[in-house]
């Protein structure tokens, strides 16, 4: 598997995103949905990485500055063709990887609760993910959790 960084022109790229905010909407209340599309994932501020088995897109990960030292996770997603394979733990590393190298203290992400975002929380437990306060502009609600890494 390779891990690129992406500029999100793609075709197949741009429907894994699509695929991804569809997912958020059909497991999210309205409130609460709060993945990036695909012009907000395009914002300087924002780095989006693709993982390639071969020439399938196999899944998408995204690293936001939030500050100097404090980066977000966004718009992590498996292919439903490549799940179970460790694309999430190998997108997942390299984000760490990069934002280690980027000099940041923390990373966090936001994400929601339910079945739909079992593995999810699961996979990001594994790596010391824990929950957390709220942080950036995102509101609390009963729906929504706030992780956070010390790096």
């Amino acid at each position: 598997m390779s891990i690129v960084e992406d500029d999100l022109t793609d075709p197949t790229v741009i429907e894994l995103l699509r695929l991804h905010l569809a997912g958020m909407r059909e497991n999210s209340p309205s409130c609460c949905v709060n993945a990036l599309d695909l012009s907000r994932l395009q914002s300087p501020s924002v780095t989006v990485w693709t993982a390639w088995d071969g020439a399938a897109l196999a899944g998408i990960g995204g690293l936001k500055e939030l500050q100097p030292d404090h980066g977000e996770i966004k718009s992590m997603r498996t292919h439903p063709d490549h799940m179970r394979k460790g694309v999430g733990r190998a997108v997942l590393e390299h984000i760490i990887a990069t934002a280690q190298r980027r000099g940041y203290q923390r990373l966090s992400l936001e994400t929601g609760s339910g079945p739909a975002f079992d593995a999810a929380l699961s996979l990001y437990g594994n790596y010391g993910f824990e929950s957390g306060e709220v942080f950036g502009a995102y509101e609390s609600t009963d729906f929504n959790q706030f992780l956070h890494l010390q790096l």
